[in-house]
Parts: C-alpha cells; sequence; structure tokens
C-alpha cells in the first residue's frame, strides 16, 4: 500500500534473499521509490541523485560536502558531523560515484531512522551551499601567514586535500587514466571526485548551477529496506520535501560512448619518490581494456561476469594463471577484471612491474590466451565451478561492512541509475538458470570470448610509467599558478582573501544552537548487549561451539589452532605461511588442482593469525591460527574434506608458486599505504607498547612492508628462495601438533548434519602434553619515528599507554577519544587545518590511547593540535550533552549489528581471547556511567606529554620538518 502521493508501479517477492522489492513513482515529480520490505529492524535509507560531471573540477563530489554543512530547516554549519554523535546509527555517510551520489544511513531504532531522515531529507532538497562552507570544503586560497599579503598563496580545501591523498595511490592514477581513453565521450572520461589541479577552476556560481539541476526529486532516487512500510517512508517524503517540488523537464542522463572502430594504445606517467626511484624500468604497469555491453542488460551483465569468473577468478584460470606465472611482470593489476559499476562494463587485465621494452609481448601474451580459450574453450566443470561461485555470492547474506539493507540497495542502485530494472539485478535466480542453460553448449564460452574481447575493437593499452622528476614539475606548476594568481591581485583583492579567510575562521569557531537538531539520548539505548549465543560441546575430545543463524543455505566453518612457539624469524615469515596455506598444492594435487577443487567446492578459504594481549594484562599474550571457509550448505561434506586436506596436507615444494605469492603480496601492501596510512602510523606509534602491538607493526604495518619488500629481493637466488620454503615447512610441522576447536555457524535445521561431517572426518587424536605455545617478550618503548613513502598529503599519528579492557578506566578513555573528536579535533584538524580527517581512539587491545589524521597538508600543526585538545579538555566546563554525545558513539559502535554468519565468527574469536559476554556488557555499563570528570581524570593520568609516541607517514619533502622533531626516518 502506498501513500497517496505515490503510485505502486510493481511488487515481487524474492525467496533467495527473503524480501519483497516494491517499486514506486512519485505522481508530481517523477521520483522513484524502491523499497526492499525485509525482517529487519536494521532499516536503511538513501537518497541518490544522478549527478554526471563533464569535467575534473570535483563538482558532485564538493556539492556532496557542502551540501551536508547546514539546510533551510537545520541552519548550522554542520549538521551531518553533530547527527553523527547524536544518533545511534550503525551507518551513516555519503559517497560520490561517477555518475551518482548518494547519502545513505542505517539504524536499529525507529526514533533515531526518523531523526536522521529529517535531517538527511533537508541537507538534500534544502541545503543553503554558503560560500564559505564552498571555501572550506571545496577549496580556496589563502596566504601562507593569513593576514601577510606579501606571504605565499596556498590552495586550501577539506576535497582538494583528499584527492590529492586519493590520487597518491598508483592503482588511482592507472583507474583515472584508463578511464580517460576507455570513455572518450560520456561523464566516465572525468574524475568525479576531482583532480588536485582541476579543482581550484570550479567556481561557487557553477557548484550552485550543478545543485539546481541535479539535486532535484525527478532526478532522484530513494530506496529503503527493513520493516517500516513504504506508506510510512513516503508520507515523510512527501511532508518533508516532494510536496514543495514541481517536475523538473532536464532530464539527466549517461549517454551511449562513441566506440572506436580499432584498438589504441597510450603511454602516460606517474609521479614517483626519488627514494623510490631504483629499477624504475621494472616499475610499469600496462592494463588493457574492452568496453562491454550495458550494465542495466540482465543477461549480458551475468555472462560477462561469468566470462571475468573464469579467465581471472583463481589461480587455475587461463588468464590469470598467465598473469601470475609470467616472467614479464611481478603481479598481475589491481585493476584485473570485471567493473560493472558504469552505464557500460569493462573489463580490465594486465601487470606491474614490467619494463617498457616488454608491453608489447604482455600484450601478445594476454591475446594469445584469449586466443586459445576462444580455439580450445574450457572444460566444463571449470565452468560449472564459476557458475557455483556466482551462485553462492548472490547466496550470502552480508552486513559485516556495510549494513545487509545498503549491501543490496547498492546492488540495485546502479541500474536504477540509468533507468534500468533494479529489481532484476536483485532476483537473478532465473538469469542465472538461464545462464547455466546457456553453458550447456560447449562453444559458449569460446563465443563469449570472442564477442566480448577477441573481435571487440573498443580496447585499449595503457603503459603508465614512473617518472622521478614529475613529481617536483606538478609541485613547480602549482607555485607557478598561484604566483601568477598573486602577481594579478591588486590590495582590495589581497585584502579580500584576507578577510574571508578570518570570516571562515571565525564561522569555524562559531557555537551553533543543536537543540534545532533532533536527537536520542541514554534512554533511548537497549537495555543489553546484543549477543549471539553458540553450544558448547566436545567431538571426539575437539571442543566444537556450533551456531544457528540465518545464512540463506550457506554454511561457515572454521578450524582453530593455538599458535605454536616460533623463532624469531619464523614471527617474521608467519603472514606469508598463512597466505601460502591456501595457496599451495595440497595432497597429491599440485596448487592449480587445488585452486580448482577450491572454486567447486568453497566460496572462499584463507588462514589467518590472530595475536592479542589478555583483556586484564597487554604483555601477556594469546595467539590463534585460524583456517575459515564458507560454502553452499550442499557443499557441507566436500568443505569438510578441503579444509582438512588442507590444513594436514599443503605442500611446500612448488617453489615457483611461492615466489609468485610473495611477489604479489609485496604489490598489493605496497598500493596499500596511501590508502591506510592513518591505520598504519597509528599502528606504529603504539609498536612500542605491548607485545602485540609490535608484532603487527612488524608483520602487517610499515615495517612489515619494508621487511616484506627486502624478502621479495631476497628470492631471485634459489638457494634463498629454497631456504624460504624450508621455513614454511618448519613453521607447519609445529601447527600441526597445536591443540584444535572447531566453528560451524548455520541454519538450525543443518547444524546436525554439518557436526556429523566433521565428526566423521576428525577422529580422536592423542593429546600432545609438550606442545610450546607462542609467547612474546614484555615491551615498553617511546617511538618517534617518520616514514617516507610515495605520497603527497601526510598521515600524522601520536600515542599513549593506557589499560587493557577489563581495567575500569578503559571505558572513560574510549568515551574521550570521540570527545576529543566531537569537541575540538574535527574543528582544527578537518575544517580548519584541511586534512580528510582526524581523531582519537582507545585501543585497549594495545593498551593505547591514539590520536590520528587522514591525509592531511600539515604535520607539526596537527601534532600541536593533537596536545590543544588534551589543554581544551581539561580548562573548558563541558556540558553533559557533549559527553553522552560520545557515550552514545561508543554504544552505538558497540551494538551495530553484523552479518548473522559475522556476529557469529566474531563472538567466538572473541570468547578464545576471554573477551566473555559478561566481560563486553560490564564494559557496556561502564561507558554508560562515564562522566565528565571521569574524561579529565584519565586523560590527567594517562596522556602524559613524557610518555607519547610519534609516527607519521610523509613525503621526502618533509624531511628538514623530520628531523627537527628529532623523529628517526625510515622508508618503505
Amino acid at each position: 500500500m502506498s501513500y497517496p502521493t505515490f503510485e505502486l508501479l510493481r511488487s515481487q517477492d524474492i525467496d533467495a534473499l527473503k524480501l519483497r522489492v516494491e517499486e514506486y513513482r512519485h505522481k508530481v515529480t517523477g521520483a522513484q521509490h524502491i523499497h526492499l520490505a525485509a525482517d529487519n529492524n536494521e532499516n536503511v535509507f538513501l537518497v541518490a541523485l544522478r549527478t554526471v560531471p563533464h569535467d575534473s573540477t570535483g563538482v558532485a563530489h564538493i556539492l556532496e560536502h557542502t551540501a551536508l554543512c547546514g539546510s533551510q530547516k537545520y541552519p548550522v554549519r554542520d549538521p551531518f558531523f553533530m547527527m553523527v554523535r547524536r544518533s545511534l546509527n550503525t551507518f551513516m555517510n555519503a559517497f560520490t560515484s561517477s555518475d551518482w551520489t548518494a547519502y545513505p544511513f542505517a539504524s536499529q531504532n525507529q526514533k533515531d531512522f526518523n531523526n536522521l531522515l529529517d535531517v538527511y531529507l533537508d541537507a538534500v532538497f534544502f541545503s543553503r551551499l554558503d560560500e564559505l562552507d564552498f571555501a572550506q570544503e571545496g577549496h580556496r586560497v589563502e596566504f601562507a601567514e593569513t593576514d601577510n599579503p606579501n606571504s605565499d598563496l596556498v590552495f586550501k580545501g577539506v576535497v582538494f586535500n583528499e584527492m590529492k591523498g586519493a590520487m597518491s595511490s598508483v592503482s588511482s592514477q592507472l583507474w583515472h587514466t584508463l578511464c580517460k581513453y576507455l570513455y572518450p565521450t560520456t561523464t566516465y572520461h572525468y574524475n568525479s571526485g576531482g583532480e588536485p589541479e582541476d579543482i581550484p577552476n570550479l567556481t561557487y556560481a557553477q557548484l550552485k548551477e550543478f545543485y539546481r539541476t541535479h539535486y532535484h526529486p525527478s532526478n532522484a532516487i530513494f530506496m529503503t529496506y527493513g520493516d517500516i512500510p513504504a506508506a510510512v517512508h513516503q508520507e515523510k517524503f512527501e511532508t518533508r520535501a516532494l510536496s514543495q517540488f514541481e517536475a523538473l523537464d532536464e532530464v539527466i542522463a549517461v549517454g551511449d560512448e562513441k566506440r572506436y572502430h580499432a584498438p589504441i594504445a597510450v603511454e602516460e606517467a606517474y609521479p614517483i619518490e626519488e627514494s623510490d626511484a631504483d629499477n624504475l624500468d621494472e616499475k610499469n604497469h600496462l592494463v588493457i581494456a574492452w568496453l562491454l555491453g550495458k550494465t542495466t542488460n540482465l543477461d549480458e551483465a551475468l555472462e560477462a561476469q561469468l566470462v571475468s569468473n573464469i579467465l581471472l577468478d583463481n589461480s587455475a584460470s587461463p588468464l590469470q594463471q598467465a598473469l601470475e606465472t609470467t616472467e614479464l611482470g611481478q603481479a598481475p593489476s589491481p585493476l584485473c577484471g570485471l567493473d560493472d559499476s558504469s552505464r557500460e562494463m569493462a573489463f580490465v587485465c594486465g601487470l606491474e612491474g614490467c619494463k617498457l621494452e616488454d608491453v608489447t609481448q604482455v600484450e601478445a601474451l594476454i591475446l594469445d590466451t584469449l586466443r586459445k580459450v576462444a580455439e580450445q574453450g574450457i572444460p566444463q566443470e571449470q565452468i560449472a565451478a564459476s557458475l557455483h561461485q556466482l551462485e553462492l555470492s548472490q547466496r550470502e547474506v552480508g552486513g559485516d561492512g556495510y549494513p545487509y539493507g545498503l549491501q543490496l540497495i547498492l546492488t540495485g542502485l546502479t541500474s536504477a541509475t540509468h533507468r534500468g530494472d533494479p529489481i532484476a539485478l536483485l532476483d537473478v535466480d532465473a538469469a542465472l538458470e538461464n545462464l547455466r542453460r546457456k553453458t550447456q553448449d560447449p562453444a559458449f564460452i569460446q563465443q563469449a570470448v570472442r564477442k566480448w574481447l577477441l573481435d571487440n575493437p573498443h580496447r585499449v593499452r595503457l603503459t603508465l610509467r614512473p617518472d622521478a622528476q614529475m613529481g617536483e614539475r606538478i609541485k613547480a606548476a602549482e607555485s607557478a599558478r598561484l604566483a601568477a594568481m598573486k602577481a594579478a591581485l591588486s590590495e582590495e583583492q589581497k585584502q579580500a582573501i584576507i578577510a574571508r579567510a578570518h570570516a571562515l575562521q571565525e564561522r569555524q569557531q562559531q557555537h551553533d544552537d543543536e537543540s534545532i537538531l533532533p536527537k536520542v539520548d541514554l534512554t533511548d539505548i537497549p537495555a543489553n548487549l546484543h549477543y549471539t549465543a553458540g553450544s558448547h560441546e566436545l567431538f571426539h575430545h575437539y571442543p566444537l561451539r556450533r551456531y544457528a543463524a540465518g545464512t540463506n543455505g550457506l554454511v561457515y566453518q572454521q578450524i582453530t589452532c593455538k599458535l605454536p612457539a616460533l623463532s624469531e624469524a619464523q614471527i617474521k615469515i608467519l603472514p606469508f605461511y598463512c597466505i601460502c596455506l591456501t595457496e599451495l598444492g595440497a595432497g597429491d594435487k599440485d596448487y592449480l588442482a587445488t585452486q580448482r577443487w577450491q572454486a567447486e567446492v568453497v566460496g572462499s578459504i584463507s588462514a589467518y593469525s590472530s595475536i592479542r594481549g589478555a583483556s586484564d594484562d597487554v604483555q601477556a599474550i594469546d595467539a590463534y591460527l585460524t583456517l575459515s571457509a564458507k560454502a553452499l550448505s550442499r557443499n557441507s561434506a566436500a568443505l569438510n574434506d578441503l579444509m582438512q586436506t588442507t590444513l594436514l596436507e599443503v605442500r611446500f615444494d612448488e617453489h615457483s608458486r611461492i615466489r609468485e605469492l610473495i611477489a604479489q603480496s609485496r604489490a598489493r601492501r605496497e598500493q596499500s599505504i596511501t590508502g591506510n596510512g592513518h591505520s598504519l602510523a597509528m599502528t606504529a606509534a603504539c609498536a612500542g607498547m605491548s607485545p602485540a602491538a609490535k608484532v603487527s607493526h612488524q608483520l602487517s604495518g610499515l615495517e612489515g612492508i619494508a621487511a616484506l619488500k627486502a624478502l621479495d629481493n631476497s628470492l631471485n637466488d634459489a638457494q634463498a628462495l629454497a631456504g624460504f620454503a624450508a621455513q614454511l615447512k618448519a613453521i607447519h610441522q609445529l601447527v600441526l601438533t597445536a591443540p584444535k576447536q572447531f566453528l560451524i555457524v548455520g541454519e538450525q535445521e543443518h547444524l546436525d548434519i554439518y557436526r556429523d561431517n566433521l565428526q566423521a572426518r576428525w577422529p580422536a587424536e592423542a593429546t600432545n602434553n609438550d606442545f610450546a605455545h607462542f609467547t612474546l617478550p614484555p615491551v615498553k618503548e617511546t617511538i618517534r619515528e617518520a616514514w617516507i613513502t610515495n605520497t603527497q598529503v601526510n598521515f600524522c599519528a601520536k600515542a599513549y599507554p593506557t589499560v587493557p579492557s577489563d581495567h575500569p578506566d578503559a571505558a572513560a578513555l574510549t568515551v574521550l577519544g570521540g570527545f576529543l573528536r566531537n569537541g575540538f579535533l574535527h574543528r582544527t584538524i578537518r575544517e580548519q587545518g584541511g586534512a580528510y580527517g582526524g581523531g582519537a581512539s582507545q585501543d585497549s587491545n594495545s593498551a593505547a590511547f591514539r590520536f590520528y589524521s587522514y591525509r592531511d597538508p600539515r604535520l607539526t600543526e596537527t601534532l600541536a593540535d593533537f596536545d590543544a585538545s588534551l589543554e581544551w579538555l581539561q580548562t573548558t566546563d563541558h556540558p553533559w550533552q557533549a559527553v553522552e554525545e560520545a557515550i552514545l558513539g561508543v554504544i552505538g559502535s558497540i551494538d551495530k549489528p553484523g552479518s548473522p554468519a559475522g556476529e557469529a565468527k566474531s563472538t567466538y574469536q572473541a570468547e578464545l581471547f576471554g573477551r566473555t559476554r559478561e566481560k563486553r556488557e560490564q564494559f557496556r555499563n561502564r561507558v554508560l556511567a562515564v562522566t565528565a570528570e571521569d574524561l579529565k581524570r584519565v586523560a590527567a593520568t594517562y596522556l602524559q606529554t613524557e610518555k607519547a609516541s610519534i609516527a607519521l607517514v610523509t613525503h621526502a619533502g618533509q624531511k628538514d620538518i623530520v628531523e627537527r622533531l628529532g623523529l628517526a626516518i625510515k622508508t618503505c
């Protein structure tokens, strides 16, 4: 049933997803509403606008930011971030894609949901778009010394700095450069996020005009999920927004792309730091891309996905195998695969770490591999395995990253954006069955590879080469541009720049009346922690935990081994043992046969180690190795066979495969730095505070990346490679002696079958009374270091030793992180400093309190702001509301739901380390009891200057500043 101003177009039950999809149209404006009705109290809202920029000024991205800086009904400076802390939301954000901008949120509390809906509707459709907000969020020029017109001009702005950071990533540069050629005429030709050198070209008038045409209900798609009826949502859409609009004549859409009549080949460059300039001829990227069919055609989309899976899904896939095993490059490109996020799909493959003189050979390798597939076909069992992967991905109930409802909404959004059928992309069972019938024809895949790839002339070969001087040229061009701007300024214009800087500072300092915004309070918080209970049982003396969960026909299983005692050298290669465990051959199968076996049986299989401090003493650690997999229920028995063989019979004699895995790992880890710089900086800053924190820095942090590069370089020697394989095997021999326990997650009616399958494959084994478990020596030291890498922005971290989670002060320290961010750090680091983000948090696993900044143009000023926040804390009288908001934020993160399987797995892993339900409830209750006095007390007790550790991630241009700070300089 719909609200009177909406008409129901159609309704369809999707049994596989346990929901009903309803599509509505607003009668006056034509706004679309797609409602996913489900028995789930985590309700999700999203409003998307088709945004189609025709340049790289970042207009859609800057508008996304600026629209959230105050609206007609809520004329406060920062309603979005204010609502973040006045809410129990389980998700709250805004996204800019290449052809849409979306504003989503989720909440389990209906009062909270309605509060957020009011604010979001007003922000999107009645934004104030203040020019000072445009200057803050987008771009502006100021004098380096604010009041000195004789000092240099500098560019500032949150999005400007965000995109400088984003475009420091080589993979981002590779993708946007590829799109420039793959999409020569449509909006995808441009960088919707904004190119740093183009962003300053955007005017305030252009921003407002883009808002007028694009942020209109006629161009809007409303999408909702959960147990609130569609008519209830529609009444609010109508009364809060839609009733004030008429239909808009303009139709925003992406047109058909111009097609090439012959393939093209292009070469461009990317900047690289001088410190990384060794072996430049091996740091080239080569990708080949084809433009395929439309994403709105479900049959074509599934066919393209199947072809992509068959070619690239695993190491036994023909194209993936060719890319992994060739000597022409270091690793497959991070862009490999099918991109179906645009109106027309793209298939991309290639290599990184190849030489310029080998580019034509790499292209020939790819095309020859495709010709071989087109001529010889693919074994039917591999096609069946790829279809199995498609089915599994459609069935899985997610929710561990984004809320599950939001994942479903985003699945349908691409099609809705291009006025296709969003329901079809959610209800794919019939289309999958049709595809399965088509694949019975032995020539089907051969014909598809010819049609989509070999006979498709719209093909781009892009070579992206490193240039050690390019970064300096970019900086020089920016400096010259600013110098020319300054030279052209009149005295009146100089004073106007100074006046605007002061006006913006005043605006950033002003205290708005937050009471006009809706809020929840502590009385709206559920009384108890949501807890997923599992069984405690034994089979053949093995501990077993079983959890009943709505997994939609999937079973999740884990084998957990106590981590054995390892030498220092073995600890350093533990991550590579975990990688190799599921990527090498097992039993009588080589790695290629094992990869094919995995594709036939499971959706994923992986191994990882967990090393954590005790909840009452972080110097005392515990550690486990976990082998984790998921499969369709019908494959439960086969899942057990695969997991047992993997753990007991993995082979370490495939030396060339081990060499490939290390090279691929290096490529992935190096690419991760600019996207995770703040996390890496915090990990480095905490490395002296506990054994688990130190080993995290050594294995998965910046020190681990540096060690991985050295390891990769050393394995070119066959003897060194054989020695490394022997080390991995030695670790494995120790793991085989370790005590084991098991986890099963699935639907209640299948749990007994899953247990019986497990029992049949794991007979009792003798207890190993001589087993020595993993230990680490105590750690207590101060860190002061700066890591130099290929980035245009900085990531700052400062950390203090505190207490573990069982300590009564851990709760107050946890609340303190949000309190400092809300009341001080957000304003000084993001709004005034121009960083994309900044804040503070307590990490009870490391017993450390960390300050951080993300994609930050500053260094010393940010470190000073960290200190200033503590002075502000102690010298200011703080209202209870500010404390309550910080508490709400912590409780919201504690109570945030995951997927049904994810919640069971996280409970199981927490309880392995002694984080029982009682301890988690105790911590939650302590959070609810925190006072302003507690915050001041714990800050004074633990956050003392002489105990602070500092770690920075920055670039070579900041070396002088780093040296003045007295930090040790390291490279990764």
